[in-house]
């Protein structure tokens, strides 16, 4: 976890479309941070996606359980965390076969995590009790530039 300032704390309604205040919020951020556009929009890409997840698989879309998301910026990175209501006791994510899910063998569901991982720099998925996170990092200049 980094030490640095939390720069926005958000709470959204597990109904679709709200992911889109994520999504927003976090490319606002990383653009004032230098990241370039191609960055920005991976970002925006894995944010939604983990906010939809916990809305869809944590929250079960219930509107009255909030999605937390807080963005925490370092001086070379940007963390988000996404949290919900779930205990994910029988969720472990997999890396998803894209040869069969392409191949239509699969169902193409499962593919917002490889997305997840394949757009951002560090991805760690967290199981509780009462409450569950996914946690993004994603550094100003890719993996190279490490940790903030």
């Amino acid at each position: 976890m980094c030490d640095h300032p939390v720069i926005a704390e958000l709470s959204l309604p597990s109904r679709l479309g709200f992911e889109k205040v994520a999504m927003s919020t976090a490319a606002s951020v990383a653009g004032l941070m230098g990241f370039s556009n191609d960055r920005v929009d991976d970002l925006k890409t894995a944010v939604a996606e983990a906010c939809i997840n916990a809305m869809e698989h944590g929250n079960q879309f219930q509107e009255r359980l909030a999605v937390a998301v807080t963005l925490t910026m370092g001086r070379q990175s940007l963390e988000v965390t996404i949290e919900d209501h779930g205990t994910g006791v029988n969720w472990r994510p997999a890396t998803p076969d894209m040869g069969l899910k392409m191949g239509g063998a699969e169902s193409a569901r499962g593919m917002g995590l490889f997305l997840i991982q394949t757009l951002v720099d560090e991805v760690e998925f967290v199981c509780g009790d009462s409450r569950s996170h996914a946690r993004l990092v994603i550094y100003l200049n890719g993996k190279e530039s490490g940790p903030a």
